[in-house]
């Protein structure tokens, strides 16, 4: 039986950024609000790199549906658990592992996953972060990797313990090397003494001829400054071919022996199996929208955020899959679908800027023609990520961590702490 016989039903399908802002905004006395996630918490995605690079616990970025749909904000909204596994546009049916939800309106706001450019045995031997679970994974492996090589005699399986390869020269990528840069130069030597960190190599490679190619020449510049003051192996114009989870080999012929390679390279639109329409995704996996973000060829359907393909004459290849796209494109579809009665708004980006943080006192900060660098862009860093965290713990939290590393490189959060094997949960792969 329909508990809201007298309002039209939205399904949202993720609790990004998008998803969020949309069931916030959405006027709730018009839409019954169900918001689907495969997690029961939202996480922050700029900072997983510090969570794989254990300088924030993952509950610091993370935030539970329930507790923020308890918030006067979101009256009307329900949170329903589950990865959609399939979706029915003639039948107006969304289906997760455990349930069949109907719909009126369908937003598909479920951002991306990652991309291996056909090199698809990487994502048996990589290591990634894109998720929670991901960034944790990293931490484990990284810190097992310390662990073993400060016990090892063996040089050569010493060497392979001890070598970092991080693919990717964009933000994710220059964070997660300045990360690892400053483990080589600050602590191992204090917290590994068997461990030379002479031994230890951080090698970043990038397919293209500069960093952040998203930002500015000064913003590549700077990045490539920073991370070789904090001795990463900075190398541009590489490319991966393939990895066997023991020897990386590029594509000039070049080969490394290692045990971890952390991939971010690219992405792609989080796949979906569509039923009852010949329309398929766009290029990247993502859904072409209109300028009001309703997916064109498919009616009652809209996709905002990430994986949202919106081509116009200032974006011809859609636009920055980044926060602030999500953020506006969900309250702009929520004004348009809180407002049936009038003539909808089609979506303008407002370009905020563009920022990465390499290390402590590093950053580089790009709005419109202003350039910030060094210790300034850092501290604008800083605030604008502390700021859209979700709650006030956790920005009390994250801010004293910060505070407290800032002045002794000192983390309780270095522990090695890995998953038990059984009870198998079998519903978590059906």
């Amino acid at each position: 039986m329909d508990k809201f016989p007298d309002k039209k039903h939205i399904v949202i399908i993720g609790g990004g950024f998008a998803g969020l802002n949309l069931a916030r905004k959405i006027d709730k006395k018009l839409w019954h609000v169900i918001l689907i996630d495969k997690n029961n918490f939202h996480s922050f995605p700029p900072l997983f790199y510090q969570v794989a690079s254990s300088g924030l616990e993952p509950a610091s970025i993370s935030f539970p549906f329930r507790r923020e749909l308890r918030s006067s904000r979101y009256k009307g909204c329900e949170f329903h658990m589950g990865e959609v596994k399939r979706i029915d546009t003639a039948k107006r049916e969304v289906h997760t592992q455990f349930e069949t939800i109907p719909y009126d309106k369908l937003v598909i706001a479920a951002g991306t996953t990652n991309n291996f450019f056909g090199i698809d045995d990487l994502i048996k031997h990589v290591y990634t972060i894109k998720s929670t679970s991901e960034a944790i994974r990293c931490r484990n492996e990284m810190l097992d990797r310390l662990e073993r090589a400060s016990i090892c005699r063996d040089s050569a399986e010493r060497q392979r313990l001890l070598t970092f390869i991080i693919v990717g020269g964009g933000p994710a990528g220059v964070e997660i090397a300045g990360a690892v840069g400053e483990l080589k130069r600050f602590i191992i030597s204090r917290e590994y003494p068997s461990v030379d960190p002479e031994e230890v190599k951080v090698i970043l490679v990038e397919g293209t001829p500069a960093l952040l190619a998203a930002m500015g020449p000064r913003s590549s510049a700077d990045a490539l400054k920073g991370l070789r003051q904090l001795m990463v192996d900075v190398r541009l114009d590489t490319t991966l071919k393939s990895y066997d989870g023991r020897t990386a080999t590029f594509a000039d012929g070049t080969q490394i022996e290692t045990d971890t390679v952390i991939w971010t390279a690219g992405v792609t639109g989080v796949p979906f199996n569509i039923e009852g329409t010949d329309t398929t995704p766009a290029k990247g996996a993502r859904w072409a929208v209109d300028r009001y973000n309703a997916v064109i060829g498919l009616d009652g359907v809209y996709a905002i955020g990430d994986i949202a393909l919106m081509a116009d004459e200032k974006y011809p290849k859609g636009h920055p899959q980044v926060a602030q796209v999500a953020i506006q494109q969900g309250r702009n579809l929520a004004r348009n679908l809180s407002r049936p009665e009038r003539e909808p708004v089609p979506f303008s980006y407002r370009d905020k800027g563009s920022m990465a943080t390499i290390g402590r006192n590093r950053a580089v900060v790009d709005i419109g023609k202003i350039h910030l660098s060094g210790r300034a862009a850092w501290f604008a860093w800083l605030v604008v990520h502390l700021m859209s965290l979700l709650g006030m713990r956790n920005r009390a939290v994250v801010l004293i961590n910060w505070f407290w590393s800032y002045f002794t490189f000192s983390s309780g959060l270095r522990l090695l702490l890995r998953p038990v094997r059984y009870p198998i949960r079998k519903h978590w792969d059906e």
